[in-house]
């Protein structure tokens, strides 16, 4: 039977940066020559990096990505490289598979099937490819495709695959995270797989992109739709895997000569579902520090849930060295949360400092009393404090160039229970699509798998509060979190009407406050710092409304 020896190089590029990029498809192809493998692939437009934007509509970007091709080709001796790239011909725009033998660039295959729903604008810059690329190699039948091709069922894809006999299918991929898209992505290849009897070796991006992270976890899936081999999620590997076409689901094992190694089918370790959002927050907080060019970062620690695991968090990208935490009270502070924060930096090991915020507070207040006028003070005065706060931390990150990390989560976020300028003001928001409810669970997460209390326990079981004005609590403006996120799951990530909420339960003034509080929000929202996309819909690129709307469903 004949055998083919496979490397899927998930690798972590980044956008617009060629030099490295390159280095790092070079090294891996050297890494499976040493394997004796007989094709490389890589992710989607991971010479670029992915996605790249309205990088594509620059003549020179799409230049120096040809060239980057052309130093690459240079390094293919005795190998097959499939290496995705963006290809512009005759005027247009590409998403392309280069293949590549020997040095010789043998084809460009070009993307079918353009997604334009979601975080995907696909059809804004390139064109849709209506070829097909099929190859022989050690007498088997392959065929190139990328992503989104052999995700819809019946296009022409998949007639190519299955009307040329192909036996193993090379796909490059760059799916975004969100929780529980893992199983999507194995329903959707072992179904393909099935209806077209052939391998799928699927190559998937690894690394944070802006909000978007790629969590790798590359397959290969047999004609049977068994996982035979997948790769480690959340880092870089090269996953080599011999396949003998054999028609079942054990495969052989050989070697090409008896210099190689035999590789045999590994699976990675499965992760929960708080592990993957957890592991995708570190990946996405850590790329965006590292590739933008940051090493620090200095973030409010109120004593609260939210700041607790956000430092966290920040501590697992980054290291302790890299993360400092400011406490900033107030008359309003209590004792306990001012300890809790000083407790959880100590476990870090994080720089802690105090920086009181009262005097500043008082001589606002003071400026401001003659325009205030008279009467009760208000929200305008509760923000105030949240306002000094954001200074201070701006002020920081100007000194000692810290990024500054926000601490608001999607509840909070959704419903406007954040203040602009204030806790707002930062250069990431790591929890920005994290819900209440599951800031608990990761916080408990955490402190598991660290076998400690590092997050204190009185910071779970202390009622949620902003402490702007004397015994504040969350629940005074808002419903119980436990009630509040399953509304907003279904109003933003399902897109369900007020009639459809209120039909499953909930009490409906409760539903028409959180959605009359959400729609108001837009216009905060859209100048809140990115974070990182965990659910299938985030606030950002992912959710996109307008600013000035009168619509109410």
């Amino acid at each position: 039977m004949p055998t083919l020896r496979v490397a899927l190089a998930q690798i972590n590029p980044t956008v617009g940066d060629f030099k490295n990029n390159i280095d790092k498809i070079v090294n891996a192809i050297e890494q499976a020559k040493e394997a004796c493998a007989d094709v490389i692939t890589f992710p989607e437009l991971s010479l670029c990096g992915y996605p790249p934007e309205d990088l594509l509509l620059r003549p020179k970007f799409m230049r120096d990505n040809r060239n980057a091709l052309e130093s690459v080709i240079e390094h293919t001796e005795d190998i097959i490289a499939v290496i995705g790239f963006a290809d512009l011909m005759d005027g247009n725009v590409y998403n392309s598979a280069a293949l590549i033998n020997n040095c010789k660039l043998v084809s460009i295959y070009h993307k079918v099937e353009l997604p334009n729903y979601g975080v995907f604008d696909e059809k804004r810059y390139f064109t849709s490819g209506n070829g097909c690329l099929t190859f022989d190699i050690n007498g088997i039948k392959a065929s190139v495709n990328i992503c989104e091709d052999i995700w819809i069922k019946g296009s022409k894809v998949e007639d190519c695959v299955r009307d040329n006999n192909v036996k193993v299918t090379l796909n490059l991929s760059s799916s975004p995270f969100h929780a529980g898209k893992l199983s999507l992505r194995r329903d959707i290849l072992a179904s393909f797989a099935r209806r077209t009897n052939t391998y799928v070796c699927y190559n998937n991006l690894v690394g944070g992109q802006d909000e978007l992270v790629f969590d790798g976890g590359s397959l290969i899936v047999s004609p049977q739709g068994q996982i035979i081999a997948s790769a480690k999620r959340f880092e870089e590997e090269i996953l080599i895997t011999d396949i003998d076409i054999n028609g079942s689901d054990n495969i052989e094992l050989k070697t090409k000569d008896a210099e190689c190694s035999i590789y045999h089918p590994t699976i990675a370790p499965e992760l929960g579902r708080i592990e993957e959002v957890y592991d995708a927050l570190v990946l996405g907080t850590r790329d965006y520090i590292r590739k933008n060019g940051f090493k620090k970062v200095i973030l409010g620690l109120s004593g609260g849930i939210d700041s607790s695991i956000t430092a966290a968090i920040a501590v697992s990208a980054l290291g302790k060295e890299n993360v400092i935490g400011v406490t900033m009270p107030s008359q309003y502070t209590s004792s306990e949360t001012r300890s809790d924060a000083q407790i959880l930096a100590e476990k870090l090991g994080i720089q802690f400092m105090t920086i009181p915020i009262s005097p500043v507070f008082t001589t606002y207040l003071d400026i401001l009393k003659e325009p205030f006028g008279e009467g009760k003070a208000g929200i305008e005065v509760e923000n105030l404090q949240a306002r000094i706060r954001g200074n201070i931390l701006m002020a920081l990150s100007n000194k000692f160039g810290w990024l500054v990390l926000t601490t608001g989560n999607k509840s909070e976020t959704a419903v406007g229970y954040c203040t602009l300028y204030g806790d707002m003001a930062g250069g990431f928001a790591v929890i920005k699509d994290v819900p209440k409810t599951l800031v608990y669970e990761l916080s408990e997460y955490f402190n598991k798998k660290n076998n400690a209390e590092i997050i204190p326990e009185s910071v779970f079981k202390r009622p949620p509060t902003a402490e702007l004005r004397p015994n504040q609590k969350d629940e005074d403006s808002l419903p119980p979190y436990p009630i509040l996120d399953p509304i907003l799951r279904a109003y933003v990530e399902e897109d369900k009407s007020i009639d459809d909420i209120i039909s499953y339960g909930f009490n409906a003034e409760t539903v028409k406050d959180v959605i009359r509080l959400v729609d108001r929000s837009e216009y905060k929202r859209r100048q809140a710092p990115p974070g990182v996309k965990i659910t299938p819909k985030a606030f950002g690129r992912d959710r996109r409304l307008p600013i000035t709307n009168r619509y109410r469903s």
